[in-house]
């Protein structure tokens, strides 16, 4: 009975760190993003008489704090065991 338990924690583990893979994919895609949209909105604003706009601040600052948000992800997942910096869990 205890061995199934077990099988279904390790499972269930394998599960999370998936998931984990996925979401910092996702997010890193997402930072990237706003990085490029923050470049296009150097280069075009204020061009032609047009007053600047707050949309390449708008963007780098959701790119800091997306990066900041991925970080302590991170960090929890690692304490709460999830994420092993080997990529081997401990005592295997």
């Amino acid at each position: 009975m205890a061995s199934v338990t077990h099988a279904k924690a390790r499972l269930r583990g394998k599960e999370i760190m998936v998931l984990m893979k996925f979401i910092v994919a996702i997010a890193f895609l997402a930072i990237l993003v706003s990085l490029g949209s923050a470049l296009v909105f150097m280069m075009r604003d204020g061009r032609n008489g047009q007053a600047k706009s707050n949309n390449m601040v708008k963007a780098l600052a959701f790119r800091v704090g997306f990066s900041i948000l991925i970080f302590l992800f991170i960090l929890i997942g690692w304490k709460l065991g999830f994420i092993h910096p080997t990529g081997i869990a401990a005592g295997q």
